[in-house]
């Protein structure tokens, strides 16, 4: 990976985000993502290699192991985090598209010329609209992955030891999960940082929202003493 293009990348949303939008930052980029790749990827590397049913029928464990694990947790967590980042990623491409007109109009304009953005990463107009609404996306998704979680894995948690009778099974066998605890750890942790997450995306959208409120009532109170 280029961490210098990632480092980019991350400078840019921090210099078009509010406060909050900065600590939601640092919290997906240093708790989640930075915990997913470097903790929780290994917890889950040996999932299905040391998941032990008391049986040697062939195919029973397979079977067993994909219906107690339809979808792995990494691969989960890996989708959202990456639907996640991806508003923050287009509200880039706005100033970017605002600075690239401004540059258009002032190749064409000559003599004529009048500033379209005098400051292209302002959230005013359509920017103000992209930003607000990259920030409901992005609790959206948290919202229906924990959603997700939950009805794959009750209460996100594992247990660690869970019964199968499905076929090609003889009967009803015992499964064994590999290292239960340490998973339901990083999942609680996962979870609670999501909730944060979409705690701190709901205030910023309101933070959004009231200042623009107040700004217009600002703006009405001055035409009207005019």
């Amino acid at each position: 990976m280029n961490w210098g293009v990632f480092e980019g990348l991350l400078s840019g949303v921090n210099k078009y985000s509010t406060a909050f939008g900065r600590i939601w930052l640092s919290l997906v980029f240093i708790f989640r993502l930075l915990v997913y790749v470097v903790a929780a990827e290994r917890v889950w590397s040996d999932d299905h290699k040391d998941f032990d049913c008391n049986t040697r029928q062939p195919g029973c464990t397979n079977v067993c192991f994909d219906h107690f694990f339809p979808v792995s947790h990494i691969r989960l967590w890996a989708l959202q985090l990456i639907l996640v980042t991806c508003p923050s990623l287009l509200v880039i491409m706005h100033v970017a598209y605002r600075e690239a007109k401004e540059q258009r109009h002032l190749a064409t304009g000559g003599n004529d010329y009048r500033c379209l953005y005098p400051n292209p990463g302002k959230k005013r107009g359509g920017l103000w609209w992209t930003y607000l609404l990259s920030l409901i996306f992005k609790a959206g998704v948290d919202v229906v992955f924990l959603y997700i979680f939950y009805n794959l894995y009750r209460n996100y948690t594992l247990p660690h030891v869970v019964k199968c009778e499905l076929p090609p099974c003889p009967n009803i066998v015992d499964c064994f999960i590999s290292r239960p605890t340490e998973k339901n750890i990083f999942t609680l942790f996962m979870v609670v940082t999501t909730c944060i997450c979409i705690l701190l995306s709901l205030v910023e959208a309101t933070y959004l929202i009231g200042k623009r409120c107040r700004e217009c009532l600002q703006a009405g109170s001055r035409d009207s003493r005019r």
